[in-house]
């Protein structure tokens, strides 16, 4: 008997297999532990299966957060410069709104005047182009998420709440707040 001798040691168990094929003892103990061995490959076989669609699913959901966070990139990337504009814009529409009407009228001025109201339209449209939009609110209700309520002034002509004053204009960049409209509101009278 060699060391790969698998058939039984057992003395009973011998004497029962007395007369059967030593082949076909062989093959029964191989065909078992060959089945133990398929089974075991196909346990192995299926948890690759699963690990494979898992590193499937995270490489998506990893491409579709780069995709977003590159797209989030092109469309907000102008949010900082933006930002220091305002400014800019702001500065341009209180001079405007300064210059008294009789400058409007005098000859000296019209010109001047035309070209500072040009340069106005010329930063709307500008921001336009980049997705930067006037936030509405004069009349409207209080938004905090868009509105800033600097002062409350009662008033008996529009509901508690209402934006009544802008005082400075608040702008959204696409579907994000860039600054918030700093606003007076109404309430009531005391």
């Amino acid at each position: 008997m060699t060391d790969n001798d698998t058939r039984p040691q057992d003395p009973e168990a011998k004497a029962e297999l007395e007369g059967v094929p030593e082949e076909l003892v062989l093959g029964q103990n191989d065909e078992a532990a060959s089945a133990g061995e398929l089974e075991a490959l196909r346990a192995e076989v299926e948890t690759a299966k699963q690990d494979v669609l898992y590193a499937k699913a995270e490489t998506q959901n990893v491409r579709r957060r780069m995709e977003k966070d590159v797209a989030d990139a092109r469309a907000y990337a102008a949010t900082g410069f933006a930002r220091d504009i305002l400014s800019v814009a702001d500065n341009l529409s209180r001079a405007l709104e300064s210059i008294p009407g009789d400058l409007r009228e005098d000859d000296k001025f019209k010109n001047l005047i035309a070209g500072l109201e040009a340069t106005g339209r010329e930063i709307d449209k500008v921001f336009a182009g980049h997705g930067i939009s006037r936030i509405a609110a004069k009349g409207l209700p209080l938004d905090p998420h868009q509105h800033q309520a600097m002062l409350e002034i009662p008033s008996n002509d529009v509901e508690p709440g209402t934006v009544i004053q802008e005082l400075q204009a608040g702008y959204m960049i696409k579907d994000r707040l860039l600054r918030p409209a700093m606003v007076a509101v109404a309430k009531k009278p005391d």
